[in-house]
């Protein structure tokens, strides 16, 4: 136990910030486990998707994981959703559209700005 006034505080203000932490933590920990089970359930995962990217966002802003392991969790999470939603990478065939040619239009001309005058060198000074 720390006998110095300030290390007191510091285990007391450490203690407060460990259980805000776990407590985001397991949030976090809660939301994605909800997502997995939603998306193993063979249920729609959206909201549970929105909602473990919204539990993500909130630890890293909290600076309880970093934003790497934030970005790399929410594509995970969003990859495994997409894939239950029978999602294929290919997209569909799409109706072929001819595209009309681009017709550009002129810019008003502008005129030029008048150019500055040289500045006049100062004349070399002699030893």
């Amino acid at each position: 136990m720390p006998i110095i006034k300030s290390a007191k505080k510091r285990v007391r203000v450490a203690t407060k910030a460990s259980a805000r932490n776990s407590k985001t933590k397991r949030n976090l920990k809660t939301a994605v486990k909800s997502l997995h089970a939603a998306i193993k359930g063979g249920k729609k995962s959206d909201a549970e998707l929105k909602k473990a990217h919204s539990a993500i966002d909130t630890a890293v802003k909290k600076n309880v994981i970093h934003k790497n392991k934030a970005a790399r969790k929410k594509s995970q999470a969003a990859k495994a959703a997409k894939a239950a939603a029978g999602v294929s990478k290919a997209s569909p065939a799409k109706k072929a559209v001819a595209k009309k040619p681009a017709v550009k239009k002129a810019a008003p001309a502008k005129k030029a700005a008048p150019k500055k005058p040289a500045a006049k060198k100062a004349p070399a000074k002699k030893k």
